[in-house]
């Protein structure tokens, strides 16, 4: 009875052991057999990389073109403020030009004035009566000059002085060897200037 039951309990222990291997085997059956499933998570990454770099290319093209827009825009505004300080500047000189010279076109009236006082000046006279009158004709005269003086009217120089075609206008020309060549030896008409402009240049009589 005793062999029987030491028999009966080792059968039991070895189909436990059967019934533990074949489930095992079953278990790795059923792995090898199972089909894998794709990576759901790498996909989603793939997909999430994707979508930044595009984005990083439309944001770097965009700033590109913001850049280019930025320098289009600043060449503009040097070129309209070049415009504008050579505007300015002009602006000014014209000013300063019509302050300087803004006393030209009365004065210019007045030279024939002056050239006919100057002819009745040059007229001898003997009467005492007559001598009065040019005194009084040579003040006004004199006046007249200092008034246009302060304006900035300066008479060209001429007898004496060399020939300058900026000057003066020759009208005639002599031959005289005690004379210089080129040399102004006498004026038939005053030139004036206006500061430093010309308004009328003398008319003279030049030597060779």
């Amino acid at each position: 009875m005793k062999e029987q039951k030491v028999n009966e309990e080792q059968l039991e222990i070895n189909t436990e052991e059967s019934v533990e291997e074949a489930d095992v085997k079953a278990d790795t059956m059923e792995d090898e057999t199972k089909p894998e499933q794709p990576s759901v998570e790498t996909d989603q990454e793939e997909a999430s990389t994707d979508e930044v770099s595009e984005d990083v290319n439309a944001l770097t093209n965009e700033l590109e073109q913001v850049k280019r827009e930025k320098d289009d825009l600043y060449d503009r505004l040097l070129r309209l403020q070049a415009d504008y300080e050579n505007y300015r500047r002009r602006t000014k000189k014209e000013r300063e030009n019509d302050l300087k010279y803004k006393s030209q076109s009365v004065i210019m009236e007045l030279l024939p004035v002056l050239d006919n006082f100057e002819r009745a000046l040059q007229i001898e006279v003997s009467d005492e009566k007559a001598k009065s009158f040019v005194d009084g004709i040579q003040m006004v005269h004199r006046q007249l000059k200092d008034a246009l003086a302060k304006e900035g009217l300066e008479e060209i120089p001429t007898v004496g002085e060399q020939f300058d075609p900026h000057l003066h206008q020759a009208v005639m020309q002599v031959q005289d060897e005690e004379k210089e060549s080129n040399e102004i030896v006498e004026e038939l008409q005053k030139g004036y200037k206006l500061k430093d402009r010309i308004i009328r240049p003398a008319m003279v009589k030049v030597n060779q």
